[in-house]
């Protein structure tokens, strides 16, 4: 289908998240990940999905004039929403072990922002996914942050890992958005493309 249209592009993905390769390995596309050293700051007014649209274009600008006329880009960016302020990837295991304290017993939501970027053209679109969670033990905080060290993951948790397993009691939209890309709305912007 996808491959098709895109057989005359090479897609590269400019990210080192294990999650990402895996979603886009999964819609049955060649890509080659290439990456850049970006400092990932915002402006501090800067809101839910203005933050990530902000970082997803961040990441894609580096590439300026890196591009070749059949390549296309895509970069990402996600994160937690909570209480009115942005979780992003814990630095430490006491900040890992506070966010998701923070984050039991509680909704949040998740905010993946994409960027579709060739020479000629660049595209940005995000989505929202409304996790919640059920009351976490000290204890089950401990184990996962210990066992799973999240320090890669905006909110300090993963999804499709154990605390995804035993915590999630409802969600509310794309699971594959809170892996960090919501490949259903990928598709149909590289179909559009």
């Amino acid at each position: 289908m996808l491959s098709e249209k895109l057989k005359n592009k090479q897609i590269i993905l400019a990210s080192s998240s294990p999650r990402r390769q895996e979603l886009l390995k999964g819609m049955d596309i060649d890509f080659l990940i290439k990456l850049k050293n970006v400092e990932e700051n915002y402006p501090s007014n800067l809101k839910e999905e203005e933050i990530t649209n902000f970082l997803a274009n961040l990441k894609a600008n580096a590439f300026e004039n890196d591009l070749n006329e059949n390549e296309l880009l895509i970069t990402a960016d996600t994160i937690v929403w909570h209480n009115n302020k942005a979780l992003e990837k814990p630095k430490n295991k006491k900040q890992a072990i506070e966010m998701l304290t923070n984050l039991s017993g509680t909704s949040h939501k998740v905010i993946s922002s994409v960027c579709i970027k060739n020479t000629k053209h660049q595209k940005t679109f995000f989505d929202v996914t409304n996790v919640y969670f059920k009351n976490f033990t000290k204890n089950e905080i401990e184990y996962y942050v210990t066992n799973y060290k999240p320090f890669d993951k905006a909110g300090a948790y993963g999804i499709q890992e154990w605390l995804g397993f035993i915590g999630v009691t409802k969600i509310e939209g794309s699971y594959f958005n809170v892996m960090g890309l919501p490949i259903h709305k990928l598709y149909d912007e590289l179909i559009k493309f």
